[in-house]
């Protein structure tokens, strides 16, 4: 938000459920509304006046909060991670009249991004591995983790089944599951295991093999294991001395004090993207590597700066006219376009967030 709020051309008004965090926006020069966003009519009323709509509300929202963008047929870049294919929503895009990008963040989101630019201008892509996540600088026991984001949605990304795709047939394998040890010089060795952060990889894209993992500090999938296997993040209500409650609730809550981070606690996020393929007869492999940190001088969290700038470079793509097709575009889809690609890769460039890319022979 502060991003937008930055650029004279642009009038910025955030809605939230908490007081407290429209107020602490509206120091950084937005204007503010306090409404519950759950409920339609309070979306209704929170666009009223917006030319273009950013969706940034807690994945269970998502999907609905940008169908009722897309009723009141305003143009949004979203980067809530909804569990429901975006492209239920293609019609309603397409009668609106305007462009909707999904899955705005840096995974997915940026991911998708460069598989889309790979297949554009590669002859062929064999593969596509994605190695990503967000995490303190300081490990904590007995977790390793705080989430920057809500620890519902983490346990989300625990529970859901993920789905690869392997000699161009699409698996499905438990979450948490296939674990290694990835090696990252100058931060050491992390633990990546099988999440479902592909999405709309697999129906847009044509590349045979693709998987998506999530990384921690070695031995936090085990952990996580242990609370899914024996039933705390189940969502199937049980009797308690108090009463009927959703083990995943009371999970939740527990969690929410212990992962949340402390004012100004430095976090980080680091990402590998491998795609190897062909180009002009030669076996090659594009090698994208990220590693960001806090700024101490924003004091902004690097989750924050990397999905939101990721965020705010779609939305700058759409009021600069880069992206105007009308209908549901993921960020693969934008990719495929190098000015659109390029302008992406200058935004983040110039506020801090470096993209390493190298380019390794497979020939021998």
């Amino acid at each position: 938000m502060r991003d937008l709020t930055a650029v004279d051309d642009f009038s910025v008004t955030v809605a939230d459920v908490d007081p407290v965090a429209v107020d602490r926006l509206m120091e950084d020069g937005a204007d503010g509304m306090c409404l519950d966003l759950s409920e339609p009519a309070n979306v209704d009323r929170a666009i009223a006046d917006a030319d273009l709509v950013v969706g940034a509300v807690p994945g269970f929202m998502g999907y609905r909060t940008v169908e009722r963008v897309l009723h009141a047929r305003k143009p949004i870049v979203d980067i809530s991670f909804f569990p429901e294919d975006a492209f239920g929503l293609s019609e309603k895009a397409a009668e609106a009249g305007v462009p909707c990008l999904v899955d705005c963040g840096i995974a997915p989101g940026f991911s998708n991004l460069v598989l889309g630019r790979m297949e554009a201008s590669l002859d062929r892509t064999d593969s596509f591995r994605c190695l990503v996540g967000g995490l303190p600088v300081e490990r904590d026991w007995p977790w390793d983790y705080k989430a920057p984001f809500s620890p519902a949605d983490v346990l989300e990304e625990y529970t859901r089944p993920a789905r690869f795709r392997r000699r161009g047939e699409e698996v499905v394998v438990p979450a948490l599951s296939d674990v290694e040890l990835v090696h990252f010089p100058g931060l050491g060795t992390l633990e990546a295991f099988a999440t479902d952060g592909l999405r709309s990889l697999l129906r847009t894209c044509r590349t045979p093999e693709m998987v998506e993992k999530t990384m921690r500090y070695p031995g936090h999938a085990e952990l996580m294991r242990i609370l899914r296997d024996s039933g705390f993040f189940s969502r199937k209500e049980i009797q308690a001395a108090s009463g009927k409650v959703r083990p995943l609730d009371v999970t939740s809550a527990l969690l929410f004090d212990q992962w949340q981070f402390e004012e100004g606690e430095p976090d980080l996020t680091v990402m590998r993207l491998e795609i190897d393929g062909e180009k002009d007869g030669a076996r090659i492999r594009h090698v994208f590597n990220l590693l960001d940190y806090y700024d101490p001088d924003t004091e902004t969290s690097s989750m924050a700066r990397t999905t939101g700038y990721m965020c705010t470079a779609m939305t700058h793509l759409v009021t600069d006219r880069l992206w105007s097709r009308a209908g549901v575009a993921p960020p693969e889809a934008v990719g495929a376009h190098e000015a659109c690609f390029d302008a992406v890769l200058r935004h983040l460039e110039e506020r801090g967030v470096h993209i390493f890319h190298h380019v390794d022979s497979l020939d021998g």
